[in-house]
């Protein structure tokens, strides 16, 4: 398992370097929890509730603001759907949060959404 630390210089790297990019090719070992051709899912190294999963597209787009392909975005949503239903938490809710650029709390510089359940969440988002 890689240690937070490892994972925050990552995200200061350009995509060559990108750790989620290295996992999508196999180059660094990760069980993967969810996968299509396009995207695929891990559980988070520091997780923030029962559940808290990362949907990743194979595809380095820096951020949210990067991607222009509408395919992909759908197939990123229609994935945390999949997902929600397959793990079981589709019927008692979850959040999902895509941080954006540095002030956002984006940490890896590799486009991604969390996928967070197994807990009552608060109605505050900061």
């Amino acid at each position: 398992m890689m240690k937070k630390d490892h994972v925050e210089k990552a995200g200061k790297k350009n995509k060559m370097d990108c750790i989620f990019c290295k996992m999508a090719k196999g180059e660094i070992p990760t069980e993967k929890v969810y996968e299509t051709d396009s995207v695929f899912a891990i559980k988070d190294i520091n997780p923030q509730a029962p559940t808290h999963l990362l949907l990743i597209p194979k595809t380095h787009y820096k951020t949210l603001m990067e991607i222009e392909d509408k395919e992909v975005l759908g197939e990123v949503l229609a994935s945390v759907k999949e997902i929600a239903k397959k793990l079981g938490f589709a019927e008692s809710g979850f959040r999902t949060v895509i941080n954006t650029g540095k002030g956002g709390g984006q940490i890896v510089f590799h486009l991604h959404v969390h996928i967070l359940s197994g807990k009552e969440m608060s109605e505050e988002m900061a």
